[in-house]
């Protein structure tokens, strides 16, 4: 068995190096790369348990600061230390904040949502579809709003918006636009994906 999960987690891992470097992974819009990397660590998650998730999360997270180093978007200073901080001349270590704690987070509460619904006997696919929409939530969430508590002034600027309500209305709709697509795929994937491994893992503790 632990074979088989350190064959998983390398596979899980490569798949994230892969998505990270390709267009499968990261879609540029401009003023913010959105993800889909956050997927295999949800399922890696769920079917390995949270540490392998954490693991795996924490992984994303470091790829996401060494791609918004190389090839910066506007607000890559919200991902990198060492991207200066829109309107001034250095970044900012909070940035790693952003770009890890969320990412962790993202590898660890999709097992325990995946475990509490299959404690209460809820049906497996809806258990694993809402573990997936609650991990790629918890990245998009915190993420977004990490930008906003930490960096409110940048992102402001960048919007050509001064009023923290305003602002705050554009961090909601970005929120609403791309993490609940994001959301509702990695729902399906987690509940396809996911079902398949655990029959395969359960099989071969038998």
């Amino acid at each position: 068995m632990k074979t088989k999960q350190l064959t998983l987690t390398a596979i899980f891992l490569a798949i994230i190096i892969l998505f990270s470097f390709t267009p499968l992974g990261f879609i540029n819009l401009g003023f913010i790369k959105a993800t889909l990397v956050h997927v295999p660590v949800i399922i890696g998650a769920i079917v390995l348990g949270p540490r392998v998730g954490a693991f795996l999360g924490l992984a994303f997270g470091l790829l996401s600061m060494t791609i918004n180093t190389i090839t910066p978007s506007a607000l890559s200073f919200a991902f990198s230390p060492f991207i200066p901080v829109y309107g001034t001349n250095s970044g900012s270590l909070w940035a790693i904040a952003i770009a890890l704690i969320p990412r962790i987070l993202t590898g660890v509460v999709p097992y325990y949502v995946y475990k509490w619904l299959k404690n209460s006997n809820t049906n497996q696919n809806i258990s694993l579809f809402s573990a997936g929409i609650a991990g790629s939530l918890v990245n998009t969430i915190l993420v977004m709003n990490m930008i906003f508590f930490l960096f409110q002034d940048a992102y402001g600027s960048i919007k050509g918006i001064s009023g923290g309500a305003e602002l705050y209305k554009v961090i909601l709709s970005v929120i609403f636009i791309n993490g609940v697509p994001e959301a509702i795929v990695a729902g399906i994937a987690t509940s396809a994906v996911a079902a398949v491994l655990l029959k395969l893992l359960d099989k071969n503790r038998a």
